[in-house]
């Protein structure tokens, strides 16, 4: 089992930077993909940003790409995702999620969510 705990959230101004870590519990963080998605109110959770088990292979979502940046410790149990050039519309709570093995793109695939984090981006 896998406990998660995302960190780095709060507000900026549009064109700002935030970094969120995540946390994992647990001697097995090196077996799961790790994903970043978003809920912002209203609308569903939608997929951000994952990483294979080793770090080697990284997916977007169109609508960040090129601003977000994915990556990840395997000795600290840690992901992160660097968010650049923030816009309003990136406004949401931030969760991330772990998989066994390969990465997915689907939420409903991810076994283990944090409690999530507010990014709140100001026009």
């Amino acid at each position: 089992q896998v406990q998660l705990k995302e960190s780095g959230g709060g507000l900026v101004q549009a064109g700002g930077s935030l970094r969120l870590s995540c946390a994992a519990s647990g001697r097995t963080f090196s077996s799961y993909a790790m994903g970043w998605f978003r809920q912002a109110p209203g609308k569903e959770r939608e997929f951000v940003a994952a990483i294979s088990l080793s770090g080697g292979n990284t997916y977007y979502a169109d609508s960040v790409k090129g601003r977000f940046t994915i990556s990840r410790d395997n000795a600290k149990n840690t992901v992160y995702l660097q968010m650049n050039s923030l816009k309003p519309e990136d406004t949401a709570v931030y969760y991330c999620a772990a998989r066994l093995a390969l990465i997915d793109y689907a939420p409903t695939t991810y076994n283990y969510w944090g409690q999530g984090t507010q990014v709140t981006v100001s026009s």
